[in-house]
């Protein structure tokens, strides 16, 4: 396991639940599509998408179908 994968924050791995599509590139597109659709003040979830894509970029598809990607609302 690369490192990559042990470094998502909580709030980013919240963001990956919540805009997850099955894929490693379709996450990556619905995270793009909606950061285009951010306003200017909302710069921490802009910088919070940004650092999850980096991670998501850094990362194979064959890492991202190891992710337990479940909600954590507690």
């Amino acid at each position: 396991m690369r490192y990559a994968m042990r470094t998502f924050t909580f709030e980013e791995t919240n963001l990956l639940c919540i805009y997850n599509t099955g894929s490693r590139a379709g996450l990556m597109e619905s995270l793009t599509e909606m950061r285009g659709e951010l306003s200017p003040e909302e710069t921490e979830l802009r910088e919070l998408t940004d650092s999850a894509l980096s991670k998501l970029q850094a990362m194979t598809d064959e890492e991202f179908a190891q992710l337990e990607l479940y909600p954590d609302f507690e």
